[in-house]
Formats: C-alpha cells, structure tokens, sequence
C-alpha cells in the first residue's frame, strides 16, 4: 500500500500477521522442545560438592528420583533412575524417606504424591519444569469432551485411558469416569482391559478415548490390537465437538485426543531414511510415542526401558539408530562404547526436552540445601479429592494382568 506521499511503505508483516497466513509457525506452540545444537553446559563443578554435602546432612531424610532424560550432572545425585511411574512406585516403597525430591516434571512429582504418604513431602526443584503432552488436556477440556461423547450416545460405552504423562486431573477424570492409567510398556494389557468393558447384554463393544497422546494411542491400538487406522478418530479439543460428527464418533472403536510429545513428534520417515543411508546395517529402534509412520519404518519399538535393555542386550558391533530423547541416547552410547556399539541420535538435529533440563545442578542444589535447613521448597500437592479418584485409576493399572 502506498504512503499518501506517493512513496511505497517498507511494512514487514508482523510474526503474529504470518502465523494467520500460515507461513510461519510458533514456537510456543510446542514448548519443551528446543534445537540450539547441542546439550545446555554442565553446571559450576563447584555445585557438585554443594549438592553431596546437604544430602549427606540429609541422610535417609531425602530419596532423589532421577528421570531418565536428566541431565548426567543430576542423575549422578539421584538415588533410583528410571521412567516416570517406576519412579513414583520407588517413592511409595520408601515410606521412610520424609523428602521425595523428583528431578523429573510435573506430572510425575504429582504422580509421587499421589502414590505416597501424607507424611512425605515431594519437592519439584523448578517448578517450571513441565510437560508439553500433559499441557495439551486440560481439565476443562475433557469435560468438554465427554460432554461431547454424551450428546452423541456413546459416553456410556467409553472407557478413558490415560497414559502416565497426564496431569493429576486428567488422571482423576479418568478414575471417576471408570478408566485406567497406562505407561508405555502396558499399553496394549490397558486396551485390552477397556475393550473387555463392554455390556454384553446390549452387545455393545466398548470404545475407549485414550489420553493425552495420540500416537501412543494409535500405534498400540493398530500395532498391538490388530485394529485398523479406520477405527481412529481423531478428537481435536480446538475445534467445535472435537471436529467430528456424532457419526464419527459412534463409529470408532479409539477416540485419540490430538496431543502428543513434542521430542518424539519431531522424528520423521525422512529421518528413519537418512539413517538407513548414512549408516548401512542400523538398527532403529524408537519409542511408541513416535508418529505411526515412524514406528512401522523402525525395526524395534518400546518404551525408554524397553530401549535401555534391547542395547544393553545388543551384540558387539552392532549400530543402532534411538529415536527418543538425547541425554538418553548421549548416555547409553557413551555407556557402550567400549563395546564397539554405535548407538546415533535418529535424527540429524539435535533436540532435547529442554522442560526436563530446567532440572539442573543448581536447582538441585537449592532443593537440597533448603531442605538440609528445615525449609520446604516447591513442594507439589494433589488435593484429596483430585488424589481419591486419580489413585483409583493408577490401582486400576497396578490390577492389571
């Protein structure tokens, strides 16, 4: 458009005007997820002294709950390692320790107060670090959903599953709905129990809504179950009733809410190609929370433990390719190395949940040191009403075969 003056405007469109246009995209539209090209620094080596003084003043006082996407500079403090509910269970079994200080997010701190005793105080040291997936239902949300499911005649033949990466609510929402928590590793044995819901009176076969990651969803229900991608819808809680017509919805067998983890979504079939190019003879193997096309092109899929066993497992002189986070991957191939393994990153850029690494030394070491000193910081709490159902739903799980 022209100045009154006659002179052309420089106008550059604002960042704002071209994500309407759809010619950019936002960046925090996906947090959790950064590529600056490498691992945030290590922290002040003088931290490392800092951090094993207070948990010896500590003692038995503090059991430090490491993530297996931590940092190596954490993990080093952290009494258990693993995935986020073995960790919780870790927590539960050790009703003596009065401090459970969980270097992971926010949903697994809740998860650890949920599952342990009033007595334990569960400390998140940053309380900043949280979970994109998690974000991605809200509790308003799936009511709104299940509103949704009811007005369409199918509430009462829907049984929710919500993966472990939910928040205390979601998790509540689906105790009192009837549903049960799943990890990765159980997945399939969760279906499978929704599925066997069903009235046979009515001869009605369950559906199930599965929370709040849609590929794990997907991937377990075609993969595992043998159903097709036709029995899955795909419920957008950004769009009026979901974006589906009431037919739809009567229809599938798995509502799958639209979210998913934003370090596994990125991996690509291009990625899995590039590999296969770069470095004949790989192996690749990714965790389930990758897109579906991801998972068929793999030669293995499982979960982070899963992950952690089949290279533990795994031949001298063999390649492998790991599509899951990178202080994972980083770990492992430095831990074989000396076994001639090549284990690579899947993709060429280099991502990391960066809502995980707020977890850092001197984090850590404030929690500590704060707790060495009689003061309780960033401690997370589930209401007893949010914990009696959600603890319903997890010892649905603990139940299963």
């Amino acid at each position: 458009m022209p100045h009154p003056s006659g002179q052309p405007l420089d106008v550059q469109p604002t960042p704002l005007a071209l994500l309407l246009l759809g010619r950019e995209s936002d960046p925090n539209s996906e947090r959790g997820v950064e590529c600056p090209g490498d691992l945030p620094a290590p922290s002040d080596p003088g931290l490392v002294e800092r951090a094993r003084a207070a948990k010896e003043r500590l003692g038995e006082r503090v059991f430090v709950l490491g993530h297996h996407y931590q940092r190596d500079e954490v993990i080093e403090f952290a009494d258990v390692t693993g995935d986020s509910f073995k960790l919780a269970r870790e927590a539960a079994a050790r009703p003596e320790a009065e401090y459970i200080v969980f270097c992971g997010v926010h949903f697994m701190a809740e998860s650890a107060d949920i599952l342990t005793s009033h007595r334990q105080q569960v400390v998140l040291p940053d309380l900043a670090a949280g979970c994109s997936m998690a974000d991605m239902a809200t509790a308003e949300q799936v009511a709104e959903c299940w509103d949704v499911l009811t007005e369409a005649g199918v509430a009462d033949v829907t049984v929710p599953v919500s993966y472990m990466n939910s928040s205390a609510d979601i998790k509540s929402f689906t105790g009192r709905h009837g549903g049960t928590i799943c990890t990765s590793s159980n997945a399939a044995r969760a279906l499978e129990w929704a599925f066997a819901q069903g009235d046979d009176r009515t001869g009605l076969r369950n559906k199930v809504l599965f929370l709040p990651d849609q590929h794990l969803g997907r991937n377990t229900a075609v993969r595992d179950l043998g159903l097709s991608l036709e029995d899955c819808v795909l419920y957008n809680p950004h769009k009026p009733n979901g974006g589906l017509t009431a037919e739809q919805l009567r229809d599938a067998k798995m509502i799958l809410w639209r979210g998913h983890c934003s370090v596994h979504g990125r991996f690509s079939l291009e990625s899995v190609r590039d590999v296969r190019e770069r470095i004949p003879g790989v192996n690749v193997l990714v965790h389930p929370e990758c897109k579906h096309e991801v998972v068929e092109a793999a030669d293995q899929v499982g979960s982070t433990e899963y992950i952690i066993n089949a290279l533990e497992a795994a031949p001298a002189g063999s390649k492998w390719a790991i599509g899951t986070e990178l202080n994972l991957v980083r770990r492992l191939a430095d831990r074989y190395a000396d076994q001639d393994k090549e284990i690579v990153f899947l993709d060429r850029t280099v991502c990391f949940c960066s809502t995980m690494n707020r977890i850092d030394l001197p984090h850590l070491v404030w929690a500590l040191e704060s707790l060495a000193d009689g003061k309780v910081v960033n401690r997370i709490e589930v209401d007893d009403e949010t914990e009696k159902f959600a603890k319903l739903a997890l010892e649905r799980m603990l139940a299963l075969p």
